[in-house]
C-alpha cells in the first residue's frame, strides 16, 4: 500500500495496561461488592444460562444496579475510568514509542482489543493515545441508561478486529468492506507490521493469528500470572514475555524498538525491490 509504513500496536487492556479487571477499580466497590464475590455471581449465571461470558457479565452490571439503585449511565461508567491504576511507565508509553517511530519513518498507531468496557476505558487518561478503541460497549435509551449491548467481544470474537486494522476498515457497523476481497498490498496495515500485547489465555486467539501471518506477539505479566504466561512461551504460542513494566529504559521498551525497527528496514527492503522490478 502506498503512503507511510504503519504500525499498529494492538493491547488488551486488563492487567496488560491496567493493574486488574477495570470494573474492580470502581464500578463494583460501589455496589457494596468486593470484585470476586461480583465476577462469581456473573460466572455462576453465566453457567447456569449457558451464556457468553461477557454478555453475562453486562447483564449482571445492569440487573445489580438495579437492585441495589445504583446509577449506572455511560457517564458514570466514564468516571470510573478515572480511577484506573496502570502499569508503570504506561502513561507515555505511546508518545515515546510514536516519537521513535517518527524518526525511523515510521507511523505507530495503538489500538485496544479488549473485553472490558469502552465507557470505561473512555474515562480514562489514556484513551486519547488510540486510533480505535475495540471494547464491550452499552446502547443507551433516550434517559441515558443502558438496555441492550451495543457490542460485546468475547476472546475469540477479537481475532475480528485484527482483520478490521488490517484492511483499515475501523466502523464495527461495516461488515461488507471487511469481507469483500483485497489485493494483499493494498491492505492499509499488513499482518507483519502488527504487534500483539496481552496477558494471558484470553489473548490466545490473537497472539496465534499474529505468529500465524508474521506479526508479532507478546505477553506481559505480573507476579501472580507468571507462571501462565511463561506456559505460553514455552507452548509457542507467544514471541516474548516481559513484566508488566512499560517504563523507558526496561526490556519490553527495547525489544518494541527492536521489532519497530525491524519492520522499518522490511517495509524499505519491499519497497526497493518492487522498485527494481518496475525499472527493468
Amino acid at each position: 500500500m502506498n503512503g507511510p509504513t504503519i504500525v499498529a500496536l494492538l493491547y488488551d487492556f486488563d492487567k496488560t495496561l491496567c493493574t486488574q479487571d477495570m470494573q474492580n477499580y470502581d464500578f463494583i466497590p460501589s455496589l457494596g461488592m468486593a470484585p470476586g464475590d461480583f465476577w462469581r455471581e456473573a460466572n455462576d449465571f453465566c453457567q447456569a444460562e449457558h451464556m457468553d461470558g461477557v454478555l453475562a457479565y453486562m447483564y449482571t452490571m445492569i440487573r445489580k444496579c438495579q437492585a441495589l439503585g445504583v446509577p449506572l449511565t455511560r457517564q458514570s461508567l466514564n468516571r470510573c475510568g478515572q480511577r484506573i491504576t496502570f502499569f508503570p511507565g504506561v502513561q507515555d508509553w505511546f508518545s515515546r514509542l510514536n516519537q521513535y517511530g517518527s524518526l525511523l519513518g515510521v507511523q505507530v498507531e495503538h489500538y485496544v482489543i479488549s473485553s472490558g468496557l469502552r465507557e470505561i476505558i473512555d474515562g480514562s487518561t489514556i484513551a486519547g493515545e488510540f486510533k480505535e478503541i475495540y471494547a464491550s460497549e452499552f446502547y443507551y435509551d433516550g434517559e441515558g441508561r443502558p438496555v441492550w449491548p451495543r457490542l460485546a467481544v468475547n476472546f475469540t470474537a477479537k481475532t475480528q478486529f485484527v482483520y478490521r486494522i488490517n484492511k483499515g476498515v475501523l466502523d464495527v457497523a461495516d461488515d461488507k468492506a471487511l469481507n469483500d476481497s483485497m489485493p494483499d498490498n493494498s491492505k492499509r496495515v499488513p499482518f507483519t507490521n502488527m504487534i500483539y500485547i496481552g496477558d494471558g489465555l484470553s489473548d490466545v486467539p490473537c497472539m496465534k493469528m499474529m505468529r500465524a501471518y508474521g506479526g508479532q506477539a507478546i505477553a506481559v505479566y505480573q507476579a501472580a500470572n507468571r507462571s501462565g504466561v511463561e506456559q505460553l512461551l514455552r507452548q509457542r504460542r507467544v514471541d516474548f514475555i516481559y513484566p508488566a513494566d512499560y517504563r523507558e529504559g526496561t526490556a519490553l521498551e527495547a525489544t518494541v524498538k527492536q521489532i519497530i525497527r525491524k519492520m522499518a528496514v522490511n517495509h524499505h527492503l519491499n519497497e526497493e525491490h518492487a522498485r527494481q522490478l518496475r525499472d527493468i
